[in-house]
């Protein structure tokens, strides 16, 4: 089975994974749930076995793309590999980082990732120790895509980012919210990609919250879904 879940943050909204664990005993490594970024597990170098153990010992494998709150110095240190089709970080052999503009084809599935947003706290942050440039992305990561994405003409089953494109942010719950939506780079990559794309269903995280957005587009945090619903 594969799954997909919002942002963790490291320990900070990591308890959902246990409990998903708890309520699910049949899961196995062979099961996968996919992180929407701010995975948050590669912070810091000192503590990084400490940081991962509790992922690793869950039952299952944590893929995730990044978000915009990843040590991107200590996540890019990590070897490329190829693995389902796309490149990938294997932080452990059962923590595996989705790089951006990839085609993983997964127990069947194809899946176009794409990480990177932009941190609107930055200004509380400090360059190098909890903010990095790297997390945006790039030209470079947006021909990757393209060229991946032309190898499936352009069609996908399902798009798994942290952030989302400018469509998205005009829908409930996102227009709801309180806090004013500004577009960002991010939002405007991704919104290329969904004119271009035939796609089944998109997931992304981001904006701390659970909701579907229309019968092709959810943003999640705490919940914990089946790819495809």
């Amino acid at each position: 089975m594969i799954y997909v879940t919002g942002d963790t943050h490291g320990e900070v909204t990591f308890q959902k994974l246990p409990a998903f664990a708890r309520a699910n005993p049949q899961l196995t490594k062979r099961d996968y749930v996919i992180i929407a970024g701010d995975f948050g597990g590669v912070w810091s170098e000192k503590t990084l076995e400490e940081d991962l153990r509790p992922y690793s010992e869950l039952p299952f494998t944590v893929l995730f793309v990044d978000g915009n709150h990843e040590n991107f110095d200590l996540l890019n240190a990590f070897p490329v590999s190829k693995w389902k089709g796309g490149k990938v970080h294997f932080v452990r052999e059962d923590i595996i980082h989705l790089m951006r503009g990839q085609v993983f084809e997964l127990e069947g599935h194809t899946v176009f990732t794409f990480g990177g947003a932009t941190s609107v706290d930055r200004g509380f942050r400090r360059e190098g120790y909890s903010w990095w440039k790297a997390e945006l992305p790039t030209d470079e990561d947006l021909d990757e895509a393209l060229a991946n994405l032309k190898r499936y003409n352009n069609k996908v089953e399902y798009i798994v980012t942290h952030s989302c494109g400018e469509r998205a942010l005009m829908y409930p719950p996102l227009r709801t919210r309180t806090i004013q939506m500004d577009v960002y780079p991010e939002n405007q990559i991704l919104s290329y990609f969904e004119d271009i794309l035939e796609y089944k269903h998109w997931y992304f995280g981001h904006y701390h919250l659970d909701g579907r957005l229309n019968d092709r587009m959810t943003v999640l945090l705490n919940e914990i879904v089946p790819l495809g619903e």
